[in-house]
């Protein structure tokens, strides 16, 4: 995805261009809230770099989580073998001010597919799976309407080359818990249709990944979150991450949250483990950088072997080249890793978004740099932060990341009012135009504020929109507001929403 990579925001998979573009970016903003900068724990300072790193990095995080209302963050960096700086940053929950360490556990979204990627690659190295055969031969209850499923290949399901749809209901609000979920799922696409031929053109599709978990399972013989865990997480050293979650939350697991004009507690938590492949991964910053290490290092971690050497070859050999519309600029696709280049360094990684959670990671295979970072709070600028850290390695002059317009403006309209929000918006638009952050897609906290019930924050977001915003950006709202009205026809607050928005 963005230089990031493909990660949908899939509460919003297959609404309009203008919709599937927002989610793309994520590059939406918001506002502050309890100063959770003030809390750094779990430190790891290693080395020269390292300090170089605290020193220069360590201030700019604050910063962004001040202007970008970020509850709770984790970060973990490897250069050269080892970690050489690792930080937990605010509030693993903004209600109990858990602090959050390097040991709190993210939900890590879409990196979860680097290990279904890596899982498929064993099973290749053994003979059990090949990369050309068609899926319906390890999974023949696999079924799609008409014909052309019969044709999808493993390699085309790892590279998003499998016409395959996306899901448009994650079901975060009635998640399965038990081994035959993800079966159940893979046997529920017999009602779905193929978007494009096997083979067409990229389609970022999370279902396939469902089902490359159900072929895991049954070729292996293994549950897929047991396999995860016996052949890879354990090996790799990450004791602590799985990709099941309890029924309740343990301590020390990081919170969603949302944003509205103040960042809250979702009352849902992105699990379901019929989507445990594409999404349900559960680690730590510590763990994720021995995930780096594992790959920086082709397999290979503590004298133990994940993978042989030679197969890196074909995961990070980018035989999709992703030429078309907005994905074009995010780089090539291998077996589920994206490739792609920062300032002239080859980089492999993938980007992660479900609700209330962001994450990034990345890794510049020649320069033995890993980089991890994750948010409670989608969105949440964690790509930003992560070039920021390559670029201090690199000991490349770093580009701050611009504030948003609407943290001081918020400030303004809870203290003093609309009518001074909107004046204080417009001098800020007229003096400061090129300090702050003034995109139209920060006010995206209108969803979020209707989609969660925040319904006086979301009439205040509303009518201050359409006092201080142009046509255009009206006609933007108006139509995000109508896609979160198609999910629920009858919800009254959009409703209100959209009459305020349409208002003449």
């Amino acid at each position: 995805m963005k230089s990031q990579y493909p990660e949908l925001h899939k509460s919003l998979m297959n609404a309009s261009s203008l919709i599937k573009a927002i989610s793309l970016l994520i590059i939406l903003i918001f506002v502050s809230c309890d100063q959770p900068n003030k809390n750094i724990s779990d430190t790891i300072i290693n080395g020269e770099v390292g300090t170089k790193l605290n020193d220069q990095l360590t201030p700019r995080i604050i910063e962004a989580m001040e202007t970008h209302a970020i509850p709770g963050l984790s970060i973990g960096i490897v250069h050269n073998n080892d970690i050489i700086y690792a930080k937990g940053f605010g509030y693993e929950n903004i209600s109990t001010k858990s602090p959050v360490t390097t040991s709190s556990i993210f939900h890590m979204a879409s990196i979860s597919k680097t290990f279904v990627a890596t899982a498929v690659m064993q099973l290749v190295e053994s003979g059990k799976i090949g990369l050309d055969e068609k899926v319906i031969k390890y999974l023949p209850y696999f079924k799609m309407i008409g014909d052309d499923y019969k044709e999808i290949t493993i390699r085309q399901m790892l590279g998003h080359i499998s016409g395959m749809p996306n899901s448009n209901d994650y079901e975060w609000d009635k998640p399965q818990y038990d081994e035959g979920a993800i079966e159940r799922f893979v046997r529920s696409l017999a009602s779905e249709k193929m978007e494009l031929r096997p083979g067409e053109k990229f389609r970022y599709s999370n279902i396939a990944f469902e089902v490359l978990g159900d072929v895991i399972a049954k070729v292996s013989g293994e549950s897929f979150c047991d396999y995860q865990k016996n052949h890879i997480l354990n090996p790799a050293g990450m004791d602590n991450s799985s990709f099941l979650k309890p029924r309740e939350l343990p301590e020390n697991w990081a919170s969603p949250h949302e944003m509205s004009l103040k960042p809250f507690l979702i009352n849902i938590y992105p699990y379901n483990r019929r989507h445990a492949p594409s999404s349900t991964l559960h680690s730590n910053a510590l763990e994720m950088c021995n995930w780096a290490l594992v790959n920086l290092n082709r397999g290979s971690f503590d004298k133990k072997k994940v993978l042989n050497n030679a197969t890196y070859d074909e995961l990070w050999n980018p035989w999709v080249k992703n030429e078309v519309g907005e994905i074009a600029k995010y780089g090539d696709i291998g077996l589920s890793w994206f490739v792609s280049e920062y300032k002239g360094e080859k980089t492999i990684g993938h980007g992660g978004s479900d609700e209330g959670f962001q994450t990034y990671f990345i890794m510049l295979p020649q320069k033995s740099i890993g980089v991890i970072v994750m948010a409670n709070i989608l969105p949440a600028p964690v790509e930003e932060i992560t070039y920021m850290a390559i670029d201090i390695i690199n000991g490349i002059n770093i580009t701050p990341i611009k504030p948003l317009a609407s943290v001081p403006t918020w400030k303004i309209l809870n203290e003093n009012g609309i009518d001074e929000a909107v004046k204080f918006w417009n001098e800020l638009k007229l003096n400061s135009s090129t300090d702050y952050d003034f995109n139209i897609q920060q006010f995206f906290n209108l969803y979020f504020s209707v989609t969660f019930n925040q319904e006086e924050d979301a009439i205040k977001i509303a009518e201050f929109c359409k006092k201080a915003l142009s046509t255009d950006d009206i006609l933007y709202l108006v139509e995000l507001m109508e896609y979160a009205l198609e999910s629920n026809p009858e919800k009254q607050l959009t409703i209100k929403i959209l009459d305020i928005l349409k208002e003449k």
